[in-house]
């Protein structure tokens, strides 16, 4: 997995949680995702993963990004 680029935010700081592949379907991406535990939640922040670059939260550091193939429909 490539670095993020921007080391300046609080996020590049702590270590990613994990990466969630995102097939077209699964747009919009948001995070806490429905499968993360109650315990883990942070207010919902929506991501744009539509441009093929992975994207990471600001508030848990989980990596999100498009499955090899995947198609993104309309105007997400």
């Amino acid at each position: 997995m490539t670095a993020m680029s921007d080391q300046s935010s609080p996020a590049a700081e702590r270590p990613s949680r994990g990466v969630v592949e995102l097939d077209g379907a699964d747009l919009p991406a948001y995070c806490p995702n429905p499968k993360m535990p109650l315990w883990s939640s942070h207010p919902r922040v929506y991501l744009d993963v539509a441009h093929g670059d992975p994207v990471q939260c600001p508030y848990c550091s989980t990596v999100y990004r498009l499955k090899a193939g995947a198609v993104v429909r309309g105007g997400h």
